[in-house]
């Protein structure tokens, strides 16, 4: 599971890239909660948003084993999941237009997203359905050479700076469904402000990138935005979860490392009752189990990604490195703040903000608890328990 040396040189390049933007200014956007606009240009600049995108639109044409290298690189910079989700949607959610889009949207879509004048919302979870996405009731009515779309999505990321969204409605009644999983509808629509209301929504962490709840009031679109076939979106949308579980669970990693590494640095720097704090077990060794845990997550990342850029199955291996990246650099960034005493809790240290973002990958885009049940029905074998 070693790098090769032009995956390693992408991490070292992206992490490069990511020491212009220091823990300060990290510090400063989540106290103003301003979109990292800078960084995000800077990223797309070197190329790093079209990292798994065909070399024809603008990409770089690698894999998603690259992708996941160079957002856990953004992450563990100091970033955390400030810098990776301004980005992270535009890594992974335009792999649905290379693989449903037709040429014309290709090249009409990608170059402008890949060069980063193009923001994506992604317009999937409602407020009433959660989890159980068969259940959305958002609406697009065909009218012509159009549809016209109402309804509400919620915990949309980055639709307060969005020129576009990726959006899943409903073409036919669930009750008028031969299967729950038909009926949906993928489209690719600018964000009409004027059909398109937005409410920001507070939250813990994450400040610089923004989360909304969207009431969406007759927005037109054409036919030539739709993505695929009229029907068949919620397929779609499913092949480009494991991607996203992959992307998630690289992030978590590189964020609990950076944890742990301050963590490790004031362990050696403080001195209490005369001696360095690590040199006691009870610091050592909590801080040993993550080193270990984060590594063997990054293991299960990397088999995942590897698997599906050879086109192999992968639910299980990327749901599972979802899971164990959370729980690994969850436990990573509370032992910091452990280590670092009362002064964890200061955000001149920089763990607590840590902490508050590392909260996401537990609870997104899906609930360990639902991993759980993936993997005890999908490889085991068990019964269906919801």
């Amino acid at each position: 599971m070693d790098l090769t040396d032009d995956q390693q040189l992408i991490r070292d390049s992206v992490l490069k890239l990511c020491a212009r933007f220091d823990d300060g200014y990290w510090l400063a956007r989540d106290r103003d909660g301003e979109f990292p606009r800078d960084f995000v240009a800077a990223f797309a600049e070197g190329g790093w948003i079209g990292t798994a995108m065909p070399a024809e639109y603008g990409g770089a044409g690698l894999g998603v084993t690259e992708a996941a290298l160079a957002m856990q690189a953004v992450a563990e910079s100091g970033a955390g999941m400030s810098g990776a989700s301004a980005v992270h949607i535009s890594i992974f959610g335009p792999r649905v237009i290379v693989r449903h889009g037709t040429e014309e949207q290709k090249q009409r879509f990608l170059p402008p997203l890949i060069a980063g004048k193009d923001i994506c919302s992604f317009g999937v979870t409602e407020p009433d359905a959660g989890l159980d996405t068969t259940h959305i009731k958002t609406f697009a009515e065909r009218r012509g050479d159009r549809y016209v779309i109402r309804g509400k999505k919620v915990w949309n990321s980055l639709a307060q700076v969005a020129t576009r969204i990726l959006l899943l409605a409903r073409t036919t009644p669930l009750a008028d469904c031969a299967a729950p999983t038909d009926g949906m509808t993928l489209f690719y629509a600018d964000f009409d402000r004027a059909r398109i209301e937005v409410r920001e929504i507070e939250k813990m962490g994450r400040h610089c990138v923004d989360s909304n709840q969207l009431f969406i009031d007759g927005l037109d679109v054409p036919v030539e935005d739709r993505i695929g076939e009229e029907g068949r979106g919620f397929r779609y949308i499913l092949e480009s979860l494991n991607p996203e579980r992959i992307l998630i669970g690289a992030e978590a990693i590189g964020l609990g490392r950076v944890a742990l590494a301050r963590a490790a640095r004031y362990a050696k720097e403080r001195v209490v009752f005369g001696r360095p704090i690590g040199q006691n077990q009870a610091i050592q060794h909590p801080l040993a189990e993550s080193w270990m845990e984060l590594e063997a997550a990054n293991l299960m990342m990397l088999k995942a990604a590897q698997l599906y850029d050879a086109g192999k199955p992968c639910g299980a291996e990327a749901n599972a490195a979802k899971y164990l990246g959370a729980e690994a650099g969850f436990n990573a960034c509370t032992r910091a703040v452990m280590t670092h005493g009362g002064y964890g809790y200061a955000k001149e240290f920089h763990v607590e903000r840590y902490l508050r973002e590392v909260m996401i990958a537990r609870l997104a885009p899906v609930s360990r608890e639902l991993i759980l049940c993936y993997i005890a029905e999908r490889t085991l074998g068990l019964p269906k328990s919801y």
